[in-house]
């Protein structure tokens, strides 16, 4: 049965994921969006590698095809597309899109893994897509249906396969530490390869953006991913794709700190969302989470 710990990972790793939408703002401004992408995961590949060989955790190549599986789904398709999306989107329509994300796990989990979530929990996505929902439209922007609108839809596609096979291909004889960052070398290597083959430059950033940049590695690359694959791997894929509603939460929290102050549309969407997970978190705590003993334990 899962914890409190085990939600509150999942939760947190999600605001730090909607705090990226404000760190990314400076970092747009200056960077190509290929090269900026490229740079956050190089930063954060070569920071979780530290960490792996620090704490005794080695990455082997019998392993090289299932960290290839989960870098070009979760760090190189999600981020590819995401960012090819936005620039001919509107954000509205990404952000309605990617909250689409808990009904696509869902979907392929119970293709995949035979993992249902139970009833209860699917009257809780619409619930969290009409939040997300509100919250975005609060801010006034209108629908524009656009190509871009498309390739939004395989990033969040690519994200739900992520969840997925994250526990469904958990590499035996690995720890939880080794998989996260073999999965993130090898999505900054198709990133970075993309971004030369494009032509874009690689440039130095401004302090104030190359701060930036580094908060997003660190906190929204490292950290989230860490926090996320611990819980997804307790919770499942269906029952953690729910907290992707905070992100859009987090980020409006963010943006009223920041001197932005929400309307009353987007406080009504952000109860609804929040509603949503924590119900979709009670109904999940009563139910029995089947997982495969090596990601529920270190695996050496």
């Amino acid at each position: 049965m899962a914890s409190l710990a085990t939600y509150l990972s999942v939760a947190v790793a999600t605001v730090l994921w909607g705090a990226n939408f404000n760190l990314a703002k400076p970092v747009v401004a200056e960077m190509r969006p290929l090269i900026a992408a490229a740079d956050r995961f190089l930063i954060a590949a070569g920071i979780m590698l530290v960490i792996t060989y620090a704490t005794g955790n080695r990455l082997t190549w019998r392993h090289a095809r299932i960290y290839l599986i989960l870098g070009l789904l979760g760090v190189f398709g999600f981020n590819l597309f995401f960012f090819l999306g936005m620039s001919s989107t509107s954000p509205i329509n990404g952000a309605l899109i990617m909250g689409l994300n808990p009904v696509l796990t869902s979907l392929i989990a119970s293709w995949i893994l035979g993992d249902q979530p139970t009833r209860l929990q699917w009257l809780a996505f619409p619930v969290g897509l009409l939040g997300v929902a509100i919250v975005v439209l609060g801010a006034g922007a209108r629908l524009e249906v656009s190509r871009g609108d498309a390739l939004m839809f395989v990033a969040c596609l690519s994200w739900a396969l992520y969840n997925v096979y994250l526990r469904k291909l958990p590499p035996k004889g690995a720890s939880a530490l080794a998989t996260t960052t073999g999965t993130m070398v090898a999505g900054a290597a198709a990133l970075t390869l993309v971004a030369l083959l494009s032509g874009e430059r690689f440039v130095v950033p401004s302090p104030y953006t190359g701060s930036a940049l580094l908060m997003m590695s660190v906190s929204g690359g490292v950290l989230a991913y860490l926090l996320w694959s611990a819980g997804i791997a307790r919770l499942g894929p269906a029952r953690a794709a729910i907290f992707m509603n905070v992100v859009p939460v987090a980020s409006m929290a963010i943006s009223t700190v920041s001197g932005v102050p929400p309307t009353p549309a987007q406080l009504l969407g952000g109860a609804l969302v929040i509603g949503a997970v924590m119900f979709s978190a009670l109904t999940g705590a009563r139910a029995k989470v089947t997982t495969s003993p090596c990601v529920t334990s270190p695996c050496g």
